[in-house]
């Protein structure tokens, strides 16, 4: 690549809010039980590739072009969805399940307090985000169903908000703040 062109732009966070979008979907609804025999390890590939691989290079586009949030939300997030992607079907106990995702929570609640100065479509995607993986988390300490199920709907909805952020941003819809996107959404706004 050309060391004179910029590697990250709003193509790339678009790209990213998509690949975020479509894992924490099929996440969020694999979790809700909403769909009669699709479960969230269902969605591991998805999760490896798409929110993990895919998710994990566009955030290191977008360090490369000085974008330091959305770098750190792509690659971080890119190396959860990785990692849970490659486990999803193993043998774990509840306890580990729990710490594992509460742990990703953590990262969840440092990007939505690193989105709060800059917009409500970043708070509102890692807010969710953060909810899901502490519903989840807590879900497998207790073994309570309704918890899981809860997370899950919090993930597909933060998935859902993602997805049209994305969307609006190609497309020129208007966005939560009721401006036409003019360009691609980003980690914090």
């Amino acid at each position: 690549m050309d060391n004179e062109v910029s590697a990250g732009s709003a193509g790339t966070s678009t790209l990213g809010h998509l690949a975020l979008g479509l894992t924490l979907l099929a996440f969020g609804v694999g979790n809700t039980g909403v769909i009669d025999n699709v479960a969230a390890a269902d969605a591991a590939g998805l999760a490896t590739w798409v929110g993990g691989v895919a998710l994990f290079v566009a955030g290191l586009l977008e360090f490369r072009a000085g974008n330091a949030g959305t770098g750190t939300a792509f690659s971080g997030l890119g190396a959860f969805w990785f990692t849970w992607g490659t486990g999803a079907g193993t043998e774990v106990s509840a306890e580990a399940a729990g710490l594992f995702l509460l742990l990703w929570a953590l990262l969840a609640l440092t990007l939505t307090a690193a989105s709060a100065g800059s917009g409500l479509f970043g708070q509102v995607v890692y807010g969710l985000l953060f909810v899901s993986l502490l519903l989840l988390g807590i879900a497998s300490f207790a073994e309570n169903d309704g918890l899981a199920k809860a997370g899950g709907w919090a993930g597909a909805v933060a998935g859902l908000a993602a997805w049209y952020g994305a969307t609006a941003a190609l497309a020129k819809w208007p966005t939560f703040s009721g401006r036409a996107a003019g360009r691609g959404v980003t980690a914090t706004g």
